[in-house]
Order: structure tokens, then sequence, then C-alpha cells
């Protein structure tokens, strides 16, 4: 893919259709013999809904997975289920010492996604900085670790592991999400910490730490806007990722993915001040439920990023994922012909720029 301008990606998750998300209930009544026969088939349907689209570099959707962030418990032992007293919701929470569980369990998913397609592929780990935001708890978790800090650091060697079996396996890009380093764009958020500088430091240290020196793999860091929460009516992230880009330009990897189908995300003259080396995957698809960009809009957003970027450097994709949450509901046939306008987008450019 390296000839290859404009190349097409989704950022990770697929909307899950009901019965994939009957499939890993909590109340499943499923065997694991049944449970990974049915599992299997569907990411087959996702599969093949991401060739027929035209996608370059496919993912099996994370419908093994429960939550993106959650995977971290089937390859670490430390971890309850317990419940979120802010919302009710499970949540998943550290509660002891760290120690390796099931390495492998995401070079695994990678391993069966190899058999149903020759497209590259891409596979994601959750950064060490998110897990500490979302899994320690200054109670639950204060016996086992006293100070966020210390779980979050001995998430590394974890994920670090991971990334390693994935590069073994074969995978064309491993990309670490973190969401939680672009919260740092929002002037709200950063009043919220003593030293909002720090705590971004922070996460790109960690984030460095888990593929620093790992070659043989495309490295990618993936920044949210809280997409998710745009579906469900929140609010976004508000200004531009200017805050950021001291961090970013310290980031050790080949590629950044960042969010631009919202106003709120800036200008993109900010490609100008990161590495030159950097790849980016651009937020150019509205993953919103109902809002279908066509392939002209989506033409005109690379067009403004071609302003300040070489076209050698762009990888189309949309914003976020499709499904933030296994429950949240979004049509695959819209999905699909989202994608389909990405694909035709990126060959109306490979026309004109190549």
């Amino acid at each position: 893919m390296a000839d290859l301008l404009f190349p097409t990606s989704v950022i990770g998750s697929l909307p899950r259709p009901k019965f994939v998300r009957d499939l890993i209930a909590d109340d499943a009544k499923f065997d694991d013999v049944e449970y990974e026969h049915l599992m299997g088939h569907a990411i087959g349907a996702a599969v093949a809904l991401q060739e027929a689209a035209g996608l370059d570099v496919v993912t099996d959707g994370e419908w093994w997975r429960k939550s993106y962030i959650g995977v971290i418990a089937e390859l670490a032992h430390g971890f309850e289920l317990s419940t979120n007293p802010a919302d009710g919701r499970p949540w998943t929470v550290v509660v002891d010492r760290l120690s390796p569980k099931q390495p492998g369990f995401i070079a695994k998913e990678v391993a069966f996604l190899k058999c149903l397609t020759d497209r590259e592929i891409k596979a994601t780990v959750p950064a060490p900085a998110l897990l500490g935001e979302r899994m320690w708890d200054p109670e639950k978790s204060k016996k086992a670790y006293p100070k966020r800090e210390d779980f979050v650091r001995d998430c590394v060697p974890i994920l670090r592991r991971e990334v390693e079996l994935l590069r073994d396996e074969g995978v064309s890009i491993v990309q670490v999400d973190d969401p939680h380093l672009c919260l740092f764009v929002d002037p709200d958020v950063r009043q919220q910490y003593d030293d909002a500088d720090r705590a971004s430091d922070f996460a790109v240290d960690m984030d460095n730490q888990v593929v620093d020196g790992i070659d043989g793999v495309t490295l990618a860091v993936h920044l949210c806007r809280r997409a998710g929460a745009r579906a469900r009516g929140e609010a976004e992230h508000r200004g531009s990722y200017d805050p950021i880009l001291n961090q970013l330009g310290r980031l050790k990897v080949d590629h950044i993915t960042m969010e631009f189908t919202s106003p709120g995300a800036g200008d993109m003259s900010v490609f100008k001040r990161l590495p030159e080396h950097i790849e980016i995957g651009l937020g150019c698809v509205s993953c919103q439920p109902g809002q279908i960009d066509s392939a002209e809009t989506i033409v005109s957003r690379v067009e403004q990023a071609l302003k300040h970027i070489s076209p050698e450097r762009i990888t189309l994709n949309p914003d976020c994922g499709f499904a933030p949450g296994s429950a949240a509901e979004v049509s695959l046939d819209e999905v699909y012909t989202k994608l389909k306008n990405e694909v035709e987008a990126a060959h109306r450019l490979r026309e004109k720029y190549g």
C-alpha cells in the first residue's frame, strides 16, 4: 500500500447488529463452541461489507470484544467487573496487581481475520493513560495501586507484548486508541487538571513506551473528539488541536488519525506543524447516524488538507468508529453507503493527483 495514494480505511469498530450484541451479552446462553462458530460467521459478514465497499485496509469491527477498553482484562489478571455508580453500567475496574493472562488474545483476532481476507489489516489496542482514566478507582483500586499513574505504567508491558505479537502475526497497522490525549484540546477539560501539559505529556510517554523500537509494522495513534458522544447528542471537545501539537510531535509513531468533519476541530493548517514523516489518517467521513457524506463532500475535505500536506501522507477514514459501545444501534446499510462514498472519493482523488 506504500505506493497507493489516498488509501481507505475504517478506524476500528463497526456497528454490531442485534444478533452480535446478543452473542456478547452478559446473559448470553451460547456455549464456547457455538459462540466461536456464530461470531466467526458474523465477522465474515463484517469483512465482506468492507471489501464490497472497496476499502484497502480492513478490521474485524472489534466484534470479538465487549469493549475496546475492557479488552485489557483479557490480556491481564487484576480486574473485576463492577457497576459504575455514576450511571449503573457494567464497569471493569482494577483491584489487584496486574499479571499476564492471555498474551496474544488480540493477535488471535488477527489470525482469524487473515483467514478471511487478503487486504491489509489494522488491529487496535487501548492507550495506557486511557485505561487509567476509565479503570482505576481511588477506593476500589487503592490496595493494588494507590496512585493512578502506577496502574498506567503497569499496563505498558502488557500492551507492548500484545503489539509485538500483532507484529509477529503479520498485521499491517497497529493503532493505539487514545481519546484521552485528545481531551486536552478542550479548555474546559484542561482547567480540571493542575497541569494539563504534564498530564498530556504523561499520556504521550506511555504511548511511546508501548510502541517505541517495534519495527516491521506501521504504528498509529488515534485521536477522538467524542464522536460517540456527539452521536448521543452530547457535546464534542471544543478547541483546535493546537494545545496538544507539541505532544503529537513527540509521538514515536508513523501515523496519527485526526478528526475533521466537525467545525470544532479547527483549521487543517496544524498539519504543517507536525513532523514530516507522520502520515495523517484524515477523518473526512462523518460517523454521525443519519448523516451520509457524498463523495464530493469527502473530496472537498481532503482537498482542504492538501493545502497543508502532501497527498502521499493522507489516508482516508471516518471520524472515530461507527459503533462506540456495544449497544450502539447504527444501520450497517448506512455504514456501507458511507464507506462506498469514501472509496469513490479516493478514486476521484487518485485520478486527479496520481
